[in-house]
Formats: structure tokens, C-alpha cells, sequence
């Protein structure tokens, strides 16, 4: 490993065993400021930051006070709130194993199955502020597949939030390049009284991914009237 070119910028030699995608990987790491930052601050990972500046922008944290996490894992997304919101229920679900959080309860299972929206329903104690998502299905190299995959976690998230959210609460989830597709902001549209997009300036600029931000939860009965005024209309 070396230091080299302006601003001290760290590069790093390529290692026997190690690939050139992987040692690019490491020197973008090393020299990523929000993961220095993340490290000097105690936070799990730098997707902390994306919360912490949506949160700036649209406030969706202020007053919570239950809080469901889809796909937690490593964290960072849990320790912002706790941090933000100290005596805020929170509960999280992922798949892969997720270290211990003070005030968070972790269940270590597939959103998508089946007995999961119960589990999170019971663990919170009844029905939530906030449903966070972070989810991102895994890769296969095919952009078109890996958005629908995606996509399809985001459907998921936002049919789980609409039978959890209590009227007035959010939704705001990872969606990728050209975010929500038409269906299924109109689906959030129905329920919310507010629905953007947004891509904080922590999410790497080469990065597809953005955010959808619903708030204003309709309720399921404000909801199914909207549905039918729509088609009185």
C-alpha cells in the first residue's frame, strides 16, 4: 500500500490472489471520506449517512416513536435512529447475522417469507411510525434484472408498511436508476399524502441507487376511499 497523487490520495498495490476489481474495491474504500468518516464516529457502515441526509431533508425521523428496519444488516441504518430518536421501539430483520444494537431488536430471517410481517408486527408491539428499507435483492450482472428483483423487495416493503404504518406515519425505501417504476408510485400515491425521490449525497454519484420517500400514511380506510373517488372520477 502506498500514498501517492494529490490530496495524499492512498493507492493500493495489486497482491498475488487479489483481482484488479478487488484492489480497486479496497482503494475506493480507503479513500472514501464517508468511510473514514463512518469509522471515526462509530457507525457500522456509510449507508448511515444516506439516513442521516434524507432525515435532514425530509424530517421523517423527528417524534417516532416505533420503527421497523428491513434488511438491517450491518446496522448503520438502526444505530442513526437510536442515536436520533434514543427512546424510539426499533426493530430489524435481515437475513445475514447482524451484531448486537443497544434498544434494537434484530430477527435474523427472510423478509419474504411468509411468517416475517407478524414476527415484526409482534416484536414492535403493534403498529409503527416508520418502515425503513434498505433492501437490495442480490446481483446477477443484469441491469434489468437485478432492477426488477429489487423492485419486487420494494413492493414487498411498501404492501408490509401499508398493513403496519399507523395513519400519519412513512415508508422510505432503496429503489435504483429511474426510481419507482409508474404502478407502483401511483400505489404510494393512493396511500401517502406525499411521494419523492431523492439521491443523497452520500450514495456514491456512480451508484444507480436512489430513495423513494412516502410520508403521510393515509390509512387503510382513507386509502380505499381515495381508491374509490379515483373511480368516481
Amino acid at each position: 500500500m502506498s500514498r501517492g497523487g494529490s490530496g495524499g490520495r492512498t493507492r493500493v498495490r495489486t497482491a498475488r490472489g487479489r483481482s484488479a476489481q478487488s484492489t480497486r474495491w479496497l482503494e475506493r474504500q480507503l479513500n472514501d471520506p464517508y468511510v473514514r468518516k463512518a469509522k471515526a464516529e462509530g457507525y457500522r457502515s456509510r449507508a448511515a449517512y444516506k439516513l442521516l441526509e434524507l432525515d435532514e431533508r425530509f424530517g421523517f425521523l423527528r417524534g417516532q416513536k416505533k420503527i421497523i428496519d428491513l434488511g438491517i444488516a450491518p446496522g448503520g441504518w438502526s444505530q442513526v435512529v437510536k442515536r436520533r430518536t434514543p427512546a424510539a421501539a426499533v426493530v430489524g430483520i435481515d437475513l445475514l447475522p447482524v451484531d448486537p444494537i443497544d434498544g434494537v431488536t434484530i430477527l435474523q430471517m427472510d423478509f419474504m417469507d411468509d411468517a416475517a410481517p407478524d414476527q415484526l408486527t409482534e416484536a414492535l408491539g403493534g403498529a409503527a411510525d416508520l418502515v425503513l428499507s434498505d433492501m437490495a435483492a442480490n446481483t446477477v450482472g443484469h441491469q434489468q434484472t437485478d432492477h426488477l428483483r429489487t423492485m419486487a423487495l420494494v413492493e414487498a416493503g411498501l404492501a408490509f408498511a401499508i398493513d403496519v404504518l399507523r395513519p400519519g406515519g412513512a415508508y422510505v425505501a432503496k429503489v435504483f436508476a429511474g426510481g419507482a417504476d409508474a404502478d407502483l408510485v401511483a400505489e404510494m400515491k393512493r396511500n401517502f399524502t406525499t411521494v419523492k425521490h431523492a439521491k443523497p449525497p452520500a450514495s456514491r454519484k456512480d451508484s444507480s441507487e436512489w430513495y423513494v420517500i412516502a410520508q403521510g400514511f393515509k390509512g387503510r380506510a382513507g386509502a380505499a376511499e381515495q381508491v374509490t373517488d379515483d373511480a368516481d372520477a
